[in-house]
Order: C-alpha cells, then structure tokens, then sequence
C-alpha cells in the first residue's frame, strides 16, 4: 500500500514534466535552444521535439519571406523638389541563430535600415529618376540594406519603391510641360506634311509645265467632277486664245492668225481648247436647264 501511495503522485510528477518538456516546431519555423542562457549549435527542425524542462528554452524564428511595408519618408530630391515616397521590403531568415543572438529585434531594426536608406536615396537622386527609372533605385536600395542585414543572417529578396507623391505646384508644372512637348510634336508633324506636299506639288506643277495639255485635261477633269455633284456652282474656264492674245499684245507683237499649217503640237492644242470650250458651253447649257 505504501508503493502505491508512492507510485501515483510519482507518476503524475513524471507526466507533467514530460508534458513541459514537449514542443513542436511547425514547417515554417526553427528552434533555437537557450540551455542555461547559453545558445546551443543544433536547431530544432520541424517536428516534435523535447527539451529538458526548467533548463532549456526553445524560441521558434519564422523563416518565410516576410512583406514589411516601409512608411512614408519626406525627402528633398538632388534638384530640390520635395517629394514623398514609401517602398516594401521582401526579406527572410537564412541563419535563424544569428537572428536570434546578434540582433535584438531584426525586423525592427529592418525596418530602420530601410527608412533611412530610403531616405538618402531619395536626396542622391533626381525626380525623372524616381519617376521614369525605379529599377535603378531598387537595386541601390538593396544594395544598402544587404550589407548590414547580412551579418544578422537575413537575406534581402528584393526592394521595390511603391508610390511618389509630388506638391499640387509641381504637379501642375509636370502637365503643362507635357501639353507643350505635345503641342511641339503636333506642329513639327503638321509642318513636315506641308513641306512634303509642297514638294510634290512643285514636281506636278513641273510636270504640267513641260506638258501643255496636261494642264487642260486636268481642267476638263476638274469640270466632269464639279459637274457630277449637281450643284449650282458655275464654272467659267478662261479661254487660252484670250490669254494668247493678251500675251501679245503686251510683247509688241500682233495676233495675227497664221496662214500655213500649224504644226502637230499645236493642232494638240487647238484641239484641247476647242473641247475645253465645248465642254464649258455644256456646263452653262446644264446650269441654266436647272431649275
């Protein structure tokens, strides 16, 4: 009877430092064991495990990839505009004993590292480059917060600037900055135009100069298509004869028709007149039938 007197409070004692002395460590997390204060070299994995109770101490250190946002930094640019800027930070645990032992609070003091880099990339970099050239800045970011994260066993993944707030002023300045380029663009484009039509114009005009009857077959095109549209536009054509006679009476030479055979060229001519006249006398008998 005495034995078993014994025997169950003995077993319960047993019970319960076992049931102190168990832990569990899940997939994301390592343990790290303090027995008597002094950090031992083997980490526990993921699983069940023991420690010895009253002595040890097990602190669990996630190793995911942990998201810190980093708050918004004020800061004056290179060119002295005032800017606001925030980034997020991506980093992990790779020596979870270092981050345990050589830093008190390592996401703390990760998050203080990157406000003040932050900081003094915001004042060594100009504005086009914190709006057009982010990637740049991203690599200087990480470079800075890499060299003391390192010794605390934390890898820095990536860092990426998030958003750039600007003044109201500078804002407006930025909009009519980019209404004048655009105005800019537009005239360049619409000069270049004109100047490409100019010059093909003049090769037409050419053209027609070295040709004659061009110029009045173009005409009598002009009069088909005017005509087509029944409109009550009238078209009146000047008459070359009227031309040809104001041309020589302002040289000093009489317009006296000619007895011999004019030659084949200007038979052509005769010819197109002769059309653009009838073609002409069409058009009024058209526009007068009109009602």
């Amino acid at each position: 009877m005495d034995v078993i007197y014994w025997l169950g409070p003995l077993v319960l004692l047993v019970g319960a430092g076992w049931a102190s002395s168990a832990r569990v460590v899940k997939q994301i997390e390592r343990g790290v064991v303090f027995r008597l204060g002094r950090a031992q070299t083997e980490l526990k994995r993921p699983g069940f495990t023991m420690i010895i109770p009253v002595v040890d101490r097990l602190r669990r250190v996630n190793v995911q990839v942990v998201t810190m946002p980093v708050p918004a930094q004020d800061g004056i640019t290179r060119d002295n505009v005032t800017v606001r800027v925030d980034a997020v930070v991506y980093f992990r645990v790779i020596d979870p004993m270092r981050a345990v032992v050589q830093v008190q609070d390592y996401e703390f003091a990760i998050s203080q590292v990157a406000q003040t880099s932050l900081r003094s990339i915001i004042g060594k970099s100009e504005l086009d480059d914190l709006l057009s050239n982010r990637e740049h800045l991203n690599e200087g970011l990480e470079v800075m917060l890499d060299s003391p994260a390192a010794s605390w066993g934390i890898e820095i993944d990536r860092v990426e600037v998030k958003d750039v707030a600007l003044p109201e002023t500078m804002k407006r300045s930025m909009s009519r900055q980019a209404e004048a380029e655009r105005e800019r663009r537009s005239r360049i484009i619409t000069a270049d135009g004109e100047y490409q039509a100019s010059r093909k114009l003049s090769e037409a005009a050419a053209a027609m100069a070295a040709t004659p009857a061009a110029l009045q077959l173009r005409l009598l095109q002009t009069m088909v298509e005017v005509a087509a549209e029944k409109n009550s536009t009238l078209v009146l054509p000047f008459p070359v004869e009227m031309l040809r006679y104001f041309e020589a009476v302002a040289s000093g030479t009489p317009a006296v028709p000619r007895a011999e055979p004019l030659p084949r060229a200007e038979a052509t001519q005769g010819a197109t007149d002769r059309a653009t006249n009838a073609a002409t006398e069409g058009a009024i008998l058209r526009e007068r039938e009109t009602p």
